[in-house]
């Protein structure tokens, strides 16, 4: 099972889908699941919602989002560059030097580079002293272009999606990418349906997978939710960070992030399976993190909710988890679908 993890994260970390641009992750997420043999479905939003048990009360709902950080074209600069805003909550300084994909509203793409403006060691001392921001670093488009008019015959404006490269890769245990918040999560919700459908697995309450769009900005699973759902488990990365428990190879279970505490029942129904499991786990407060289950709450859903994932470092840069997290997490919820 861990191969099929790593499968589905793979293919979906090297699908482009800035928050905003989703349609492949959608569209793939979409047919996998119909080989599988399950009947999906998308929101008017857009958020891709699996029936896996369909049922009419006492209904568990299983989260994870495939929509990711990324850029928009903000302006072209006089110079034939490129000014951008950032889609979702990181510093500039994380996408310095990447490779990245100019996806046009005419369905054109073209690659470039994001650094800052002057970028020459030799030349000056910005590499060194530059604030990183939006004023002081560009997308250096490969195409020869000097001037904002040669760029916009391109079909390039403002408005325009920009992909990060991933640079997935497996290092001895350590899976290593951009956006495994939530990629990593997804592949392992997407690896349960699959043994779930295969093994014909008994689950004993409608249980429904949600992959939402729009968690990087908060509103991900603010609306569209199956009918008669009691419980919303967001399935999200787990922070790790000096004082925090997790590190990649754990689950963490949060307790408490900045909309508040979990529901404490539902909370402690996990840590149950994970110590009946033994599944390496911490329990952790995240400061600075917001979740899809915490926007369904906020949007008046009468659900209890809680927030598990693999601990991932370096969230919103370039990440990184390890398998035995990832299977930790796997075990986690299929045992308490199970239960």
């Amino acid at each position: 099972m861990t191969e099929q993890i790593l499968k589905y994260i793979k293919k979906l970390c090297n699908t482009p889908s800035p928050t905003g641009y989703t349609k492949r992750a959608e569209t793939y997420l979409i047919e996998e699941f119909r080989k599988m043999g399950y009947e999906p479905y998308q929101t008017v939003k857009g958020n891709v919602i699996v029936p896996i048990n369909p049922g009419t009360e006492n209904g568990l709902l299983m989260s994870a989002h495939v929509d990711t950080l990324g850029l928009m074209v903000r302006s072209i600069k006089a110079n034939g560059r490129l000014r951008v805003t950032t889609l979702g909550g990181f510093p500039l300084s994380y996408v310095e030097q990447e490779n990245v994909t100019i996806i046009t509203r005419s369905g054109k793409e073209y690659t470039g580079v994001m650094r800052i403006n002057n970028p020459a060691v030799h030349g000056s001392n910005d590499p060194r002293e530059v604030k990183r921001d939006d004023i002081n670093m560009e997308v250096v488009i490969d195409e020869i272009t000097n001037s904002a008019e040669e760029t916009e015959k391109l079909d390039i404006a403002a408005g325009d999606f920009i992909a990060l490269d991933p640079r997935y890769r497996v290092d001895n245990g350590f899976v290593k990418s951009r956006h495994l918040d939530d990629k990593a999560s997804a592949g392992v919700l997407m690896a349960l349906a699959k043994e779930i459908k295969e093994k014909d697995i008994k689950i004993n309450r409608p249980l429904y997978f949600a992959f939402t769009i729009y968690e990087e900005v908060g509103h991900g699973a603010a609306s569209g939710h199956p009918q008669a759902i009691k419980d919303m488990i967001a399935v999200d990365m787990g922070v790790v960070y000096d004082d925090l428990k997790t590190d990649e190879t754990k689950v963490s279970i949060c307790a408490k992030d900045s909309s508040g505490p979990y529901n404490y029942d539902l909370t402690n129904e996990l840590i149950e399976i994970a110590k009946e499991n033994e599944i390496d786990y911490a329990i952790d407060i995240y400061p600075q993190y917001g979740s899809d289950a915490s926007a369904a709450v906020a949007s008046a859903n009468d659900f209890r909710h809680a927030l598990v994932g693999s601990g991932v470092a370096a969230s919103h840069g370039y990440e990184r988890t390890h398998i035995n997290g990832l299977k930790g997490l796997y075990k986690l919820l299929l045992n308490f679908i199970k239960r």
